[in-house]
């Protein structure tokens, strides 16, 4: 007896079964609102970069082409490249460095939150904070504030620039910025060494009232002091009671062009110098006078795009580090165990296991963050300034430029915008890949 043939397994209907119009219906919405908000401005944008600047004449590829002859839009082009590169590949190793070392500090998880913090923060607002940050002035810039802290700590900085003696004052200048007193100096004759021009709030705040150096015998003593009283009323080349001694002012003896002995003004200006000194010249060295080290120029042309792209950085890191910080907590801690047991250090561990195993997440951080960069527009249209904004500028800040400038051409505007589509395009579609690739595993 032969067994009855097996029911064919019925068929599975979908929600909304046999009527396809019902799920029509539901997505209608959301494909109204994509072709209007994406089909539409891409089409229409690849339409008008075909034409000329007013729209009515046919300008065929000319835009394409000074996209590429056009030397600003060439240094957008070479800024983006160097954002592509240099700042998601920063932000990432950035965000795997504190990843990694969060998970071994106690204080781990505020260290995280205090590192995120910035992303908080629009684009707006962190252009305006680096925009001070950056600035020239070391009284204003924080950048420069350590600069210059750090420089003048390891070298000795200029006291008196600008600094000169009258006509009349028993110095005059000895070449390369330095001045010499007129007549040789003598043991027991005290020398005197008036200088004005330097501003009342740009003395030394330890400096005090000059005070006329006493005759030593086998000595050369002296003072520098500062020739002018406020308001008026004193005799030139003579020590006043409200003028102050030049504290810190180098003095050189020189003879037969060699320097012979040297010393430094004290507070109320005088300063000694030994018996060798007699019958030399004195000679206030250059150094006194030079300008004061002001720190970089952060957002001069040189460095205006690296600066901006620290900023970046510094907002963008901690994205970086969350992302990877949560690959990390679900990588199987066997693995690890095991190689520390085989006897890797901790540095093998991290480069052979670690980083292997966090490779996908450090894929999708660093394609992210490209295609962030890829568009970036508020930090270098609000950081970087006028003087140096064609130095930083880059392909989003152009569009926005050609399309919206004083010169605006819409077609040139709509190839840029067509150029940046045709560069993102390739990053989705690895992104998209390697995602797919990932869900079938």
């Amino acid at each position: 007896m032969t067994a009855a043939p097996a029911p064919a397994p019925r068929a599975r209907k979908s929600v909304t079964g046999t009527r396809t119009y019902l799920a029509a219906g539901f997505l209608l919405p959301a494909l109204i609102l994509l072709g209007a908000l994406v089909v539409y401005p891409i089409g229409y944008s690849v339409y008008r970069s075909f034409f000329d600047q007013s729209g009515d004449g046919f300008a065929g590829v000319d835009n394409y082409k000074t996209l590429f002859t056009d030397d600003t839009i060439l240094t957008a082009v070479e800024n983006n490249a160097i954002w592509v590169v240099c700042a998601p590949t920063i932000a990432t190793v950035l965000g795997l460095i504190f990843a990694v070392l969060t998970e071994r500090v106690r204080w781990g998880t505020a260290f995280k939150l205090i590192v995120f913090m910035p992303m908080v923060i629009s684009m707006l607002a962190a252009g305006i904070i680096f925009r001070l940050v950056y600035e020239q002035d070391p009284d204003r810039g924080v950048a420069n504030a350590v600069w210059v802290g750090v420089h003048d700590t390891f070298a000795e900085s200029a006291g008196f620039p600008r600094a000169h003696p009258l006509p009349a004052a028993p110095l005059k200048p000895g070449g390369g910025g330095s001045f010499v007193t007129k007549d040789a100096v003598r043991a027991g004759q005290p020398a005197l060494l008036p200088l004005v021009g330097v501003a009342a709030d740009k003395m030394p705040s330890s400096a005090k009232a000059a005070k006329a150096a006493a005759a030593e015998p086998g000595e050369i003593t002296g003072t520098a002091w500062l020739d002018f009283t406020k308001g008026g009323g004193s005799t030139p080349n003579t020590i006043d009671s409200k003028e102050l001694g030049l504290k810190g002012l180098k003095i050189e003896a020189v003879r037969d062009g060699q320097v012979v002995a040297t010393a430094t003004a004290r507070a109320d200006g005088t300063f000694t110098l030994p018996a060798k000194a007699d019958g030399a010249q004195l000679r206030l060295p250059r150094s006194n006078f030079r300008e004061p080290y002001n720190g970089v120029n952060w957002l001069g042309p040189t460095l205006v795009t690296p600066a901006i792209i620290g900023s970046y950085i510094w907002m963008w890191a901690g994205f970086a580090m969350v992302l990877i910080a949560a690959g990390l907590a679900g990588l199987p801690r066997e693995l690890l165990e095991a190689a520390r047991v085989d006897g890797a250090n901790e540095w093998q561990v991290f480069r052979r296991v670690t980083v292997p195993l966090l490779a996908p997440v450090l894929a999708v951080v660093l394609v992210t963050l490209m295609i962030n960069v890829l568009k970036i527009f508020d930090l270098i249209f609000i950081i970087a300034p006028g003087s140096s904004q064609d130095d930083a500028n880059v392909l989003a800040l152009q569009l926005y430029r050609s399309s919206f400038g004083t010169d605006a051409d819409l077609g040139v505007g709509s190839a840029i915008a067509v150029l940046l589509l045709v560069l993102v395009v390739p990053v989705m579609l690895f992104n998209i890949r390697r995602m797919r690739r990932e869900a079938r595993r």
